[in-house]
């Protein structure tokens, strides 16, 4: 079993940055596709951002391309979501999650296994 923890959330203002990290434990001497999730009240879960198991391939959504950037520290079973240029679009829970059956990390909620309690986001305007 292995337990994600986020932290970094808060409000900021637009044009701000946060970053988000993502700690993990338990089996966490193996290192996993992880992904950044979020969900906005009222909208479904959707994809933000993904690192393959080595750290070497990271994707964007669309919408964060350019603002966001993963990254991993696999010495520290660590994952962080750097996100700048922060709008109002962007308030959401953040959730990151663990991917054990896949070497890089997929956009379908479905193929992650666990998932972090999430923190909270918000960009004021």
């Amino acid at each position: 079993q292995v337990h994600l923890v986020e932290s970094g959330g808060g409000l900021v203002q637009a044009g701000g940055s946060l970053r988000l990290s993502c700690s993990a434990s338990g089996r966490a001497n193996r290192t996993y596709a992880m992904g950044w999730f979020r969900q906005a009240p009222g909208k479904e879960r959707e994809f933000v951002s993904g690192i393959s198991r080595s750290g070497v391939g990271t994707y964007y959504a669309d919408s964060v391309k350019g603002r966001f950037t993963i990254s991993r520290d696999i010495a520290k079973n660590t994952v962080y979501l750097q996100m700048n240029s922060l709008n109002p679009e962007d308030t959401a829970v953040y959730y990151c999650a663990g991917c054990p059956r896949y070497t890089i990390p997929s956009a379908r909620p479905s193929a992650y296994d666990y998932w972090g309690q999430g923190t909270q986001v918000t960009v004021s305007s």
